[in-house]
């Protein structure tokens, strides 16, 4: 894969129009701008992050996560930039200066797809499928829809969002740039190939859209013809997947301690673990001197000091791996390819996360309640769409947005519909349909 060839402004949909510009902002901050203004990035407020929404101690949801991730997203790319113009410039032709506008838009989006309620949500969809009554359905849709439904995921889901053309929308679906859109697919191959741990990039119906863009990109194509489709990452998806690394885990920490999790010491002993002893004293020392005495503010500005750090790691991962990651050879995450110190401190802080934070009881409460509100809404939408003619599907039905397809004849269509519906809920609304459905509440006449 080469730079020159990575880099393209061409719009999804609208490729007979690409090189006519329409104002002095480039594309790809036509793109970031496009989803800063759109309703699916808005619902993210009210989509759970990790901790539950809304409480009495503000921690993050969807969407401060993904403003976050963009805003380290826009630095790692800018930063990445910057040294390799410095080792050939003549890589500034290929528009290598834009990298940090694409991973911040990207940024944006890599959550878009997320259902709500977090992974209980993903998990409950996916379930019904397996276990659930949508099980019988297995014989009455083609190998590719099954995969796709049975490993049903948040990354895919956000390329369907973006690439789809829905009932009313133009050709290209928000006619996003073609390196916008790879930089947001994390896992390029389709859901036959998603193995155990279910990840995989687009759906079937939205294979072609990736095919295409895979081919104007020069994306490294792994797979043999008749294979089911695997390529290479597109380098920046390096680069979207290491700053929501860094956000996710930093900031899961800040929000522990705020919640009270973790005392002010064990935070501090994690976020200080990036740094060495003598670095650790002189972090120490300036907050003394610039009298940073709240242990709120503290943990604040240890939070900036570490991100500070893992995005430098990332950055310098990046530049040394470049040509194995142009040569889609590079295995794994710049994360885990940082110096040994930082890789270490970011572990404990993983390891911490996972037996104090994920499994504490706010998020279990989250993941049992979600669950339980998504397996409903599935299981009673999907035996609306089966038989349509009944009264009580007719008034479900009636809810689905008419951009969703739910009167199509078609079966794969309608299923898809309903998880297209069911996916892009926030919380508040999944509980608030949850419970009208189940009887528990009535609209205020």
């Amino acid at each position: 894969m080469n730079w020159q060839q990575l880099i393209t402004d061409k719009r999804l949909g609208q490729e007979h129009r690409h090189g006519r510009r329409h104002d002095d902002r480039s594309e790809f901050k036509r793109d970031y701008d496009r989803l800063i203004f759109s309703a699916p990035f808005r619902r993210l407020q009210n989509k759970t992050q990790v901790f539950p929404l809304p409480g009495s101690v503000f921690v993050h949801n969807r969407l401060t996560h993904s403003l976050e991730v963009a805003s380290v997203g826009m630095s790692l790319g800018a930063d990445v930039a910057r040294e390799l113009l410095r080792r050939d410039p003549s890589l500034a032709s290929a528009r290598i200066a834009d990298i940090g506008q694409i991973v911040a838009a990207a940024c944006l989006a890599h959550d878009m797809g997320n259902p709500p309620f977090g992974h209980a949500g993903e998990k409950a969809m996916q379930t019904f499928f397996t276990e659930g009554a949508g099980s019988q359905l297995r014989g009455s849709v083609s190998p590719a829809f099954w995969s796709d439904i049975t490993h049903f995921e948040g990354n895919a889901n956000a390329f369907r969002l973006l690439a789809h053309r829905f009932c009313g929308r133009r050709p290209g679906g928000f006619v996003m740039t073609y390196s916008t859109l790879a930089s947001i697919v994390k896992y390029p191959h389709s859901s036959l190939l998603a193995g155990d741990k279910g990840k995989f990039g687009f759906f079937a119906t939205e294979q072609e859209a990736y095919e295409r863009i895979a081919r104007e990109l020069g994306l490294l194509r792994l797979s043999a013809p008749g294979e089911p489709l695997r390529c290479a990452r597109h380098p920046l998806v390096y680069l979207v997947e290491a700053a929501d690394d860094i956000c996710y885990e930093i900031m899961d920490i800040e929000d522990a301690h705020k919640l009270r999790l973790l005392s002010y010491e064990e935070t501090e002993r994690l976020l200080l673990g990036f740094f060495t002893g003598e670095e650790q004293e002189r972090i120490r020392r300036r907050m003394e001197e610039e009298q940073v005495d709240d242990t709120n503010e503290r943990v604040v500005y240890l939070r900036a000091c570490a991100i500070g750090r893992l995005e430098a790691e990332c950055v310098r991962a990046f530049v040394s791996n470049e040509r194995l990651i142009l040569g889609g050879e590079f295995v794994g995450s710049l994360v885990g390819a940082m110096a040994e110190g930082a890789r270490d401190a970011y572990r404990r802080c993983a390891d911490t996360a996972a037996s104090r934070i994920y499994r504490s009881k706010p998020v279990l409460d989250v993941e049992l309640s979600g669950y339980k509100v998504m397996a409903t809404l599935m299981e009673q939408m999907v035996d609306a769409a089966l038989h349509p003619d009944r009264y009580y599907s007719r008034q479900l039905l009636g809810r689905v947005s008419s951009q969703y397809d739910i009167g199509s004849p078609d079966l794969e269509t309608r299923l898809m519909a309903v998880i297209d519906y069911i996916s892009g809920m926030t919380d508040v609304y999944a509980l608030d349909v949850y419970q009208k459905m189940m009887g528990m509440a009535l609209p205020i006449v």
